[in-house]
């Protein structure tokens, strides 16, 4: 297939591009830059020179597509203050490749978030899919969570779409997420922090293997599908704190739940939630098999503490 990859230069879409190449299709990514395009052009894809605002590239290059793959999200205004405005170009994007792509039968994937889904039980791949779960959410159904299910409405018009749930830490060598920020503050602070007893878990995925799910959805994930990309169903962040704390030198210690948004600042709101999730029915739908190494695994490597001089 000829794709059409937003956020293809990022995280995960970097990983992604040779994902695909390597099994064949043509990759054509959004690139917002001249360092974008360079990246992706090194890697063997197509460039298209754009971002999110520009509707008509988005529009054409969609149309010129055999699927179209949405990774890219603005999270240069997201976690500035403008999550709602970066929510809503999010929403926007998805509208218009639904369009694009209404009576083609060709896929359409959009990246989405695991964390939050479910209280007191691993959440499944039928969790969030309602309007009364919406509506119980932070922002209702503004949120990501919400431009998902407009994804997936898009089955009744002969879109095959999809939405790929990710866990908050898609680890791996190269990281700047939660993994990276969390261990920016233990290093500020002198101190490798939880919250509570930390007994809060975070599903976690290394990012080759998230790729390979996206790949497995592009080439066979039925119209409508959920899936979860969690390769670990839930790691105690207590654990994760235990490993920044000896990597560092500092002390891990619990951080009481009123002194969280002082001592985690932004990051306090997602330590504190408790966020396990399955991928049973993703695995059994199409093959997915995680090979990569967990995320204790990954910490100990050692990668992501080089910055601060170990």
């Amino acid at each position: 297939m000829r794709v059409f990859v937003t956020g293809a230069s990022g995280w995960i879409g970097s990983a992604l591009v040779p994902e695909l190449i390597g099994a064949g299709h043509e990759v054509v990514g959004l690139a917002r830059s001249d360092a974008s395009a360079a990246a992706l052009t090194k890697a063997g894809a197509d460039t298209v020179p754009g971002t999110l605002d520009d509707l008509d590239v988005l529009r054409e290059a969609a149309k010129a597509s055999d699927g179209v793959i949405h990774l890219a999200f603005k999270h240069d205004i997201a976690f500035s203050g403008g999550f709602q405005d970066a929510a809503d170009a999010d929403r926007r994007t998805v509208e218009l490749f639904g369009d694009a792509l209404a009576g083609s039968g060709r896929p359409l994937l959009i990246a989405s978030g695991l964390i939050g889904l479910a209280t007191g039980r691993p959440s499944t791949e039928d969790d969030g899919r309602t309007a009364d779960e919406l509506s119980a959410l932070p922002g209702g159904p503004r949120t990501r969570m919400g431009t998902a299910q407009v994804a997936l409405a898009l089955a009744d018009r002969n879109v095959r779409s999809s939405v790929v749930r990710l866990p908050p830490t898609v680890h791996g060598d190269g990281d700047n997420g939660f993994m990276t920020a969390l261990i920016g503050i233990a290093r500020d602070k002198g101190v490798s922090g939880y919250i509570g007893d930390g007994t809060q878990r975070w599903t976690a995925t290394h990012r080759d293997d998230a790729a390979r799910l996206f790949r497995l959805a592009l080439e066979g994930a039925p119209a409508g599908s959920v899936l979860h990309a969690s390769a670990e169903g839930g790691v105690p962040i207590r654990s994760v704190a235990e490993v920044i704390g000896r990597h560092l030198d500092v002390p891990a210690r619990s951080v009481p739940a009123e002194e969280a948004p002082e001592h985690f600042t932004w990051l306090s709101g997602f330590l504190g939630l408790d966020s396990p999730a399955s991928s049973e029915r993703t695995r059994a739908l199409l093959g997915w098999n995680p090979t990569g190494p967990g995320l204790i695994e990954d910490l100990e490597m050692g990668h992501y503490f080089r910055s601060g001089g170990e």
